[in-house]
């Protein structure tokens, strides 16, 4: 933290500093992580069974392709696995945006607690 954020939390009464400890910034691996809380947390357990079933799939047909003899068994192996493969990276990808707002909303929760306790 900051030393503005340490003379906020000193400003802060106690039911202040409650709220405020749910603000605070997070990294990585805690922020992916909380996508997996809340009531839209089922979207995110089915969006990491399909992507992770996608992968698995796609690694197979990628194993397939490389096995294949014949040019046209190769080809249709190769589309399958890289559709699969490219829609994998895509739900992972799309959970990437929740992350962000989730950012800024702790961050829209911390200024409002700073703005409350300079109007009183």
């Amino acid at each position: 933290m900051s030393k503005l954020d340490d003379l906020i939390v000193e400003a802060l009464s106690e039911l202040e500093k409650e709220v405020l400890e749910g603000t605070e910034e997070q990294g990585w691996f805690s922020l992916s992580t909380n996508l997996f809380r809340g009531k839209l947390g089922w979207v995110s357990w089915v969006i990491m069974a399909v992507q992770s079933t996608m992968f698995i799939a796609g690694a197979y047909t990628s194993w397939k392709f490389f096995q294949a003899a014949e040019t046209i068994s190769a080809l249709q192996w190769g589309l399958v696995s890289t559709v699969l493969l490219l829609g994998a990276l895509m739900l992972k990808l799309s959970m990437m945006p929740q992350i962000q707002a989730n950012r800024i909303l702790r961050e829209l929760k911390r200024v409002e607690l700073l703005i409350l306790h300079t109007k009183s």
